[in-house]
């Protein structure tokens, strides 16, 4: 065996290791590849069980908008409550999944990072390509902007403004913006209060 392949074993391990205490990991940009493969694995746990909680660890630069929605809609769509927790950095759209986690239970460790920022599209090729895409783009654009003030309580116009260039947050001022319910230090505060599980209302 070789070293790349014994490293894919031992992260395969891992995960699978993770699974079984019910906890999902974004650790990378968010593409087609690992979204399709953390929907698998929240059917899966819902599956398995419907009521216990799930735990989406989230330490992420952001990526596609629709894979992005892929997870958010798979988050809904299960009636499990999914808990959020931000570590190291949460931006874009790991900015956007992380506050989307069921209302309660959306964690950022002490020193995570997050930033919130409208999402970006490369536009190109015919005129009317272009104009299409640039539809697209504004339809995408408000759909996720409406979902943060939805997830946050801030205004429609509060989070527009605000995500107009990149804006950051320490754990405690995503806190105050209400991207998350609670900073911790450790995962038996985060686990202790998702307990006892329970299904969405």
């Amino acid at each position: 065996m070789n070293g790349g392949a014994g490293l894919n074993l031992l992260d395969d391990n891992i995960y699978s290791r993770l699974l079984r205490e019910r906890i999902v990991f974004l650790g990378s940009e968010v593409r087609d590849q690992n979204a399709n493969a953390i929907c698998a694995q929240l059917l899966l746990l819902s599956a398995e069980d419907p009521e216990a909680d799930i735990f989406l660890h989230i330490n992420s630069p952001g990526g596609s908008v629709d894979a992005g929605m892929a997870i958010y809609d798979t988050m809904n769509y299960i009636p499990n409550d999914v808990a959020t927790v931000g570590m190291g950095l949460a931006a874009s759209m790991g900015q956007f999944l992380l506050c989307a986690g069921a209302k309660g239970k959306r964690y950022a460790l002490p020193h995570a990072r997050i930033m919130m920022h409208q999402p970006s599209s490369g536009m190109g090729g015919s005129a009317s390509d272009i104009k299409i895409q640039a539809q697209q783009s504004l339809h995408i654009k408000k759909v996720l902007l409406d979902l943060i003030a939805e997830h946050t309580g801030q205004t429609v116009e509060q989070v527009t403004e605000d995500a107009d260039r990149d804006r950051w947050f320490t754990a405690n001022e995503a806190l105050e913006y209400g991207l998350v319910d609670k900073v911790v230090k450790s995962a038996k505060e985060a686990v202790d209060e998702g307990r006892p599980a329970h299904k969405k209302d």
